[in-house]
């Protein structure tokens, strides 16, 4: 047993230690920002990302890709995407400022939030905006109102199993209540243009597009003999990256997609859409972090340091777990990592595989580019993680 337990972190830290160095030794430019004077930071690669992107069109060539500006909207990642013409799904009118600020023509934008303020929806099409999603009555009076002859969306709601964090819960209807909402929208004035579902975030389970694509399809069909002539399916994200695992890759996705859409849509749509967030940028950033204390309590090896689930890491506590490295030999321990706020829920992680730290060592989170400054605040005073781009 003991030396299960043994194995079980040498594997661990290995695995880490691994990512660690293939990531860096891909990106020799990373190396003077590793020991920041300021901490916590991000380090983002904005050449990776792009990488990424086309990497997805490689595999995905049918389907136009909106950057979900949610999973990180630093202005540079952003920009870089933008220059490899992707397009954008924004949920609010900062994300949608950001968007139009680097030029992006409207035509590249939409917006898949189901339930949106009526200043965003004003905004929206009053710069050209014109495709929104929805899965209530609410929202198609909401939109009817204000933005005429827009393009509506209507969102199913699907199984989200085996997925790190779940969607399926606020948002999404069935089958029959999406038919009756796109035959409101269309008695309201607007254009009934497409079908959009989310598979949950951080998708390692096939079958939850399996289920997806089929209710589509179903929905699809039935729209169709009620006269509707929708031209657009939007597959949301879900497109895994690696954490302390190894996730589902791009191209056995996107190869299982295909099959799926010859199976159930013989006709296929006009238009396929995905909406990667941390599929794109997930796992292109390194959160820099410094070792502020550490203790035993117990009989638990605690470690503390300067950033937190309040600024930065709050997937943390919805089961997000993070690789995390410290450059160091020696006996491996199992250590719980705290974060640096007051507050007792301030816990990133448990039984992590790391040496013996000391305080001041730079501790390395990675795959934290995706769902972490944007979620940042300055809970107790402490700085949001300073970001760099490179």
């Amino acid at each position: 047993m003991v030396k299960e337990v043994l194995d079980q972190r040498e594997l661990q830290f290995e695995f880490a230690k691994r990512y660690f160095e293939d990531f860096i030794s891909k990106r020799s430019y990373m190396i003077p920002y590793l020991k920041p004077q300021e901490t916590p930071t991000l380090l983002m690669d904005t050449e990776g990302i792009k990488e990424r992107y086309e990497e997805m069109r490689k595999h995905m060539p049918n389907f136009k890709i909106y950057y979900a500006v949610k999973a990180n909207d630093d202005i540079n990642v952003i920009k870089a995407l933008a220059e490899r013409g992707s397009g954008f799904e924004v949920a609010s009118s900062e994300e949608l400022s950001k968007v139009m600020s680097l030029k992006v023509e409207p035509e590249r934008v939409i917006s898949s939030n189901p339930v949106k303020p009526e200043e965003f929806i004003d905004y929206a099409y009053s710069v050209g905006v014109n495709r929104f999603s929805v899965d209530s009555f609410t929202e198609v009076d909401k939109i009817a109102k204000i933005a005429r002859r827009a393009r509506v969306y209507v969102r199913l709601v699907v199984p989200n199993e085996g997925s790190d964090w779940p969607l399926s819960k606020k948002f999404g209807v069935d089958v029959d209540t999406a038919l009756d909402i796109l035959e409101y929208a269309r008695e309201r004035g607007l254009v009934p243009y497409g079908i959009t579902f989310h598979v949950g975030s951080q998708c390692n389970n096939y079958r939850n597009w399996f289920i997806a694509i089929r209710k589509s399809a179903e929905l699809w069909e039935k729209a169709r003999s009620k006269g509707f002539k929708l031209q657009m399916l939007n597959m949301g994200g879900g497109i895994p990256v690696k954490y302390t695992y190894e996730a589902l890759r791009i191209e056995d996705i996107a190869y299982y997609i295909k099959g799926l859409l010859q199976k159930f849509f013989p006709n296929p749509p006009y238009e396929l859409q995905i909406e990667p967030g941390r599929g794109l940028v997930g796992d292109q950033g390194i959160m820099v972090a410094k070792v502020i204390g550490k203790a035993k309590r117990n009989g638990e090896n605690w470690l503390y340091i300067d950033t937190g689930v309040f600024n930065g890491l709050a997937e943390a506590l919805g089961g997000i777990r993070y690789p995390i490295y410290l450059d160091r030999e020696g006996e491996l321990k199992e250590w719980t990592i705290g974060g640096v706020s007051c507050d007792s829920m301030d816990v990133i992680a448990k039984m992590v595989a790391l040496p013996e730290p000391e305080v001041g060592d730079y501790l390395y989170i990675l795959s934290t580019g995706a769902y972490t400054t944007v979620y940042a605040s300055n809970f107790n005073g402490f700085p949001k993680p300073k970001v760099i781009c490179l």
